[in-house]
């Protein structure tokens, strides 16, 4: 008989991008930590910048959950998991409600989370009702919660939203629109939480504010029922994988990394950027990241070029991920025109672009088996290298991101979600 777990749960939606659901699930998350209540919380989608954000609210590691890329019996486990520790699960949802093939609400339907919409409230009275009865009852099997809004402008103004709700619509309660609440942004999402100095007090400040307009009663418990054990996969017993991990790269699934080490490899953590020589790693992971912001100083770390190269020369395993694929090029020009000379090691140039390159989900078949990711980048790549693969969207549109291949280097703008193909990971990285 399959067991179930119940925990309360919410899926923090919104009507679209832009909404602020990133800024109202951490609040949410550091309101009821704060109370003493241990949050889980995950994002829809492939992202790695909201998460970094989600884990200092919460506390905890904040994992993806996704039809498509993750699965619905890696979702299944991750929900389960979570349920038997936590006192609250939260997920945050991407782009709009209904966006997207699977949508947050595909995913909501599929695991019978209520939904928590986020509206933003700027320059809106009645309105408001309106375009939360529409959220709340387009798809008539889609559970619901109530709604929230964001960037309220004063306790009148929270009032008239509150009053506008309809159909017995329950009312989480309102965020207001202070700068010292909301979360500053750059050109591939929100800036990294490291780099947020007072991220903390703006943490606390949203969670106080946010208390101060609801009774932070917790949702109704979901039940979440106990996934199918799954198969073990190939062995890196052994193995040191030396991870790219600071400034410039830190665009890296925790399950990725999670993945790994069950499979039974060492991870070293080094810096392209401060570190003078590679640790003694059997292969090398190049995430991404902002390399753009950093290219001149990677290009002045001559050593740790020289070492990579040396690692490469040996015929040691090295994947390369967007970011860490420019870092791999000839050179890297930023939006200034600002141009460095990099790694060599793939023959071409990047340069940064004002407007997005590219947004896709992505599945691409490899030698080694069909990896599932994703790509999200603002810069073009001009080289006359030969792909050995190229991904596929299901949502169609621009993507078909090609995978390029020396020896055992292998370098894609396809961010690879590991546990899609756990088999295939280990062989792109084991000796």
């Amino acid at each position: 008989m399959t067991q179930v777990r119940h925990c309360p749960a919410v899926l923090i939606a919104a009507p679209a991008s832009g909404q602020g659901k990133t800024t109202v699930t951490a609040a949410l998350a550091r309101l009821h930590r704060n109370l003493g209540r241990k949050v889980r919380v995950f994002k829809c989608g492939p992202d790695f910048l909201d998460p970094m954000i989600l884990e200092r609210a919460s506390g905890a590691p904040v994992y993806q959950l996704d039809l498509w890329m993750i699965g619905a019996q890696e979702s299944r486990r991750l929900l389960w998991d979570a349920a038997g520790e936590a006192d609250l699960i939260l997920i945050e949802g991407v782009m709009g409600l209904f966006d997207g093939t699977p949508s947050s609400a595909d995913l909501a339907r599929h695991f019978g989370v209520p939904v928590l919409a986020v509206i933003d409230g700027t320059a809106m009275a009645q309105t408001f009702g309106a375009l939360a009865l529409g959220l709340a009852r387009y798809q008539a099997d889609l559970p619901f919660a109530g709604v929230l809004a964001n960037r309220v402008g004063s306790l009148r103004h929270a009032q008239l939203l509150e009053g506008s709700l309809t159909e017995g619509l329950r009312w989480y309660g309102g965020l207001s629109r202070e700068r010292g609440i909301e979360l500053p942004s750059r050109h591939l999402g929100l800036v990294q939480a490291s780099e947020l100095n007072d991220l903390d007090a703006r943490l606390d400040a949203a969670a106080e504010a946010l208390g101060a307009s609801c009774d932070a009663a917790l949702p109704p418990p979901v039940a979440f029922a106990e996934p199918e054990l799954q198969p073990a996969a190939a062995s890196l017993a052994g193995v040191r994988i030396g991870v790219a991990r600071d400034e410039a790269f830190a665009f890296t699934y925790g399950a990725n990394l999670d993945l790994l080490r069950n499979l039974g490899a060492q991870l070293v953590f080094f810096s392209p950027l401060h570190d003078r020589e590679l640790p003694t790693v059997d292969s090398l992971y190049l995430p991404g990241g902002y390399p753009e912001l950093h290219h001149h100083a990677l290009a002045a770390n001559t050593a740790m070029c020289v070492a990579i190269r040396d690692h490469h020369g040996q015929g040691k395993p090295l994947l390369a991920e967007c970011g860490g694929m420019l870092y791999l090029l000839d050179a890297l020009t930023d939006v200034a025109g600002e141009r460095a000379e990099l790694l060599g090691l793939l023959a071409g140039e990047a340069t940064m672009q004002k407007r997005l390159a590219a947004l896709a989900l992505q599945a691409v078949e490899l030698p080694e088996g069909t990896l599932r990711g994703h790509t999200y980048h603002h810069s073009l790549t001009s080289t006359e290298l030969t792909p050995i693969a190229r991904g596929l969207s299901p949502n169609g549109g621009r993507g078909n991101e090609a995978v390029y291949r020396l020896g055992r280097l292998t370098a894609s703008y396809v961010h690879f979600y590991f546990p899609s193909n756990p088999d295939a990971a280990a062989a792109l990285l084991r000796p």
